[in-house]
């Protein structure tokens, strides 16, 4: 179906206004450069003089070029090896920041019953701060092995196993979307998933809404909802708070 310009920066393919966000009961987010402001990746490697190098991964995964997202990863965390925890802090301090509309629409989903998922192919050190300053109900994340002897306190540059899993990427996170889904009793059509790179695609194919935010062309012309100017927070233009 053709786009149709619902208003100045959002555009509709294949969806029809008139829905409340309440006839949803499970809103899924991407982090980085979706909830946040930056790809934290990029602004680590920064520490380590590798900020071009790993961008340019960074930016070719995300339009869909780099296919293999687990192998893309691993490249750019091995490039990461001797960052340090202070870092990190650095990083989350200074340069970290919550999209516009984030506080707003996060708040209007749980207001309307929603239960809230962040689901990221980024790092459980940001996500899991982004989680609690945004009251977040469950998120996945990767986990950055750290040195625990004569380099204490440095990445190693690898990323840790946890229960689910070695890496959260495009497949992961629609797992976790029908996961978290299932347990909670709410089916695929009252999900609504949101993201701005190709990694996002599986979830946002398994939702019955999906979002784009400021996304890369190939998840603008995916999405059902594309924000392409503003905040988060537009999405509330498409689906009434009550």
């Amino acid at each position: 179906m053709q786009p149709t310009p619902f208003a100045p920066g959002l555009v509709l393919r294949n969806f029809q206004p008139g829905k409340k966000l309440s006839d949803f009961k499970l809103i899924a987010f991407d982090m980085d450069s979706t909830l946040i402001n930056i790809e934290c990746i990029d602004e680590i490697a920064d520490a380590v003089g590798r900020k071009a190098e790993v961008a340019a991964i960074t930016e070719a995964a995300m339009r869909g070029e780099i296919t293999d997202f687990k192998d893309s990863l691993r490249r750019r965390v091995a490039l990461l090896r001797g960052v340090t925890i202070a870092d990190l802090e650095e990083v989350y301090v200074q340069r970290l920041q919550l999209n516009p509309g984030a506080t707003e629409l996060v708040a209007a989903c749980k207001a309307a019953g929603l239960k809230v998922l962040l689901v990221s192919g980024g790092f459980t050190f940001f996500a899991d701060r982004v989680k609690e300053r945004l009251g977040i109900d469950f998120a996945r994340s990767n986990l950055l092995e750290i040195h625990s002897g004569p380099n204490c306190g440095q990445l190693t540059g690898h990323v840790m196993e946890q229960s689910w899993g070695d890496i959260c990427d495009g497949a992961e996170k629609r797992r976790t979307l029908l996961e978290v889904a299932s347990l909670l009793g709410i089916e695929p059509a009252q999900c609504i998933a949101m993201g701005d790179g190709a990694n996002d695609l599986p979830m946002m194919a398994a939702a019955g809404l999906s979002v784009a935010y400021h996304a890369k062309p190939k998840v603008r012309e995916q999405a059902m909802v594309s924000i392409e100017s503003g905040g988060l927070d537009r999405l509330l233009e498409v689906l009434s708070p009550t």
